[in-house]
């Protein structure tokens, strides 16, 4: 039998791969979705996917977090009265906020819709507010099992919830616009796969529900003082992870409100017009959440360990994480924003049929450097305590994108809009990492491995554009552009690990940590171990 420490383990790994799977799914979807209905169906499908996103951070990140440190603290004191009273204020608590807010997107559908600059948007609000309700009860199921350590029917339902969704999404976008429907029936159609993908969440937590130990008849009356004690934990802990975990979802929020707008505005583009590079700007998303997905799901791992070396007061394992996880953060994110900027052009081309919209694709994919850095350096510091310091982290990133978009877009249009993203989390970035020095009094990056890591996207980058230089010639179709594409993501990618593991930046013990990381060790018998 496990002891609870190995459950806890055990379960952290389950919901950093689901967290994974999840993503890829979530990402990858988007390409097929946006080759089926264009750039003005994309636009569409995006002006509204920031409300999705605040509610998948309700449902899988913030509140079942919050309710399952709960339910553990009066598990672990067999307790059983006590979690029943967790339960109990807390399905009050999100029913509450649920109904809340889909009362205001609901009645207010056509209003949001007017401040993202589209009236016909309204249907989809109001289609996307009944996920609302679903939200409180999933959360509640989430936080339950997972504050027992049971973390299987987080990880089954959160990935049964997104395949459902994704095919629904396809599905019926793909048969709408083949029925002669217009782009927003069929976005329509994509924000039902929200709702289906949601309820799929919620049968599959409640047959886990119906199966457990110990179903008894639950009717306990919770005491106004323990009332008041959960709630506020509610409210102040969930506020904070949910906002820590909805950074990409608020800058995106930012240009559904304001990219349209100061398109039409600048009066070079008909709304139309605006429509369509609004689309053509949103191809970056599924490429940022692709460049970010290690760093979101290894952030998921980051918290409890940090947070686990800091109840032991173990500060030499902090130190250690914390180098550690800034050079995989350094590397992964340099290694795919430069990768992704010097092969934009064929990579719009293989996915989304045109290169239209390349250099500000190429900025956006700037800053996945500056994404990874700021989701992994939150992380830490939320692992150290410092919750507060990684919420104001995300209110620098969004004000910064608010005033940078207002200042750049009537210049540039969406090339302004892009480098408005990436300062952002530029912004964020550095601000975490000043906070984190002045915490933990000891400088980071260390100079023996950002010297190798330079020299290793230097390398990459220079081997990539004297590729692209001789391909393009050859390139005249969207199979030639993704032989392109593909050949270049192996070449530069090679290249690039290559370089970083002769230049020792990991130790062999570090890389054994790495998938496939024993055979790379090998590379290392050339070069002198650290």
């Amino acid at each position: 039998m496990r002891s609870p420490e190995e459950r806890i383990w055990r379960g952290a790994a389950v919901l950093t791969i689901a967290a994974f799977v999840t993503k890829i799914l979530s990402a990858f979807y988007r390409i097929p979705y946006q080759n089926i209905v264009g750039d003005v169906g994309f636009y569409i499908y995006q002006q509204v996917y920031p409300i999705y996103g605040i509610v998948m951070s309700l449902a899988l990140y913030g509140y079942p977090i919050v309710i399952s440190k709960l339910v553990a603290e009066r598990a672990a004191e067999h307790d059983e009265k006590g979690v029943i009273s967790v339960l109990q204020v807390s399905l009050l608590f999100l029913c509450s906020l649920g109904l809340l807010i889909f009362s205001i997107l609901y009645i207010g559908a056509k209003q949001i819709a007017i401040w993202m600059g589209d009236g016909e948007l309204a249907p989809l609000v109001r289609l996307l507010s009944f996920s609302f309700l679903l939200f409180p009860f999933i959360a509640l199921l989430r936080g339950y099992f997972q504050g027992n350590h049971n973390m299987i029917p987080t990880a089954v339902s959160q990935v049964g919830e997104q395949f459902v969704r994704v095919t629904t999404i396809i599905f019926l976008s793909y048969w709408f616009i083949k029925s002669g429907r217009n782009a927003y029936e069929a976005g329509a159609a994509a924000m039902f796969g929200a709702f289906a993908g949601g309820l799929t969440a919620l049968l599959l937590l409640t047959a886990y529900w119906m199966r457990r130990k110990n179903r008894g008849k639950i009717h306990i009356a919770v005491k106004s003082a323990d009332t008041k004690r959960i709630v506020s934990y509610l409210f102040i802990e969930g506020f904070i992870i949910c906002v820590t975990n909805m950074l990409l979802t608020l800058i995106q929020l930012v240009d559904s409100f304001s990219l349209l707008s100061l398109l039409v505005e600048r009066g070079k583009e008909s709304l139309e017009q605006a429509k369509i590079w609004k689309g053509i700007y949103d191809r970056g998303q599924p490429l940022i959440q692709l460049g970010t997905v290690v760093a979101t799901s290894f952030s998921l791992t980051l918290v409890p360990l940090i947070s686990g070396a800091r109840k032991r007061n173990d500060e030499p394992f902090i130190y250690e994480k914390t180098d550690l996880s800034l050079r995989i953060a350094t590397v992964i994110g340099l290694g795919a924003a430069l990768g992704l900027m010097c092969l934009i052009r064929p990579v719009n081309v293989m996915l989304f049929e045109n290169d239209l919209g390349s250099l500000p694709l190429a900025i956006l994919a700037a800053s996945i450097f500056f994404t990874t850095l700021a989701l992994t350096l939150s992380a830490l510091l939320q692992g150290m305590g410092y919750e507060w310091i990684a919420v104001a982290g995300v209110c620098v990133a969004v004000a910064g994108k608010t005033a940078c978009n207002w200042l750049l877009i009537p210049l540039f249009g969406t090339t302004g809009a892009a480098a408005a993203t990436t300062l952002s989390y530029a912004a964020m970035a550095c601000f975490l990492y000043v906070m984190l020095q002045r915490k933990l009094h000891i400088r980071f990056p260390k100079k023996t491995y950002l010297y190798p890591v330079m020299k290793s996207a230097i390398a990459m980058v220079v081997v990539l554009q004297l590729y692209t230089m001789l391909a393009e010639r050859w390139i005249d179709s969207r199979l030639f552009a993704t032989g392109e594409a593909l050949v270049g993501v192996l070449l530069g990618g090679a290249t690039y690990i290559i370089m970083v593991i002769k230049g020792n930046v990991f130790s062999q013990q570090e890389l054994s940590f790495f998938p496939f990381g024993n055979k790379l060790r090998l590379l290392l018998e050339t070069g002198d171990g650290r």
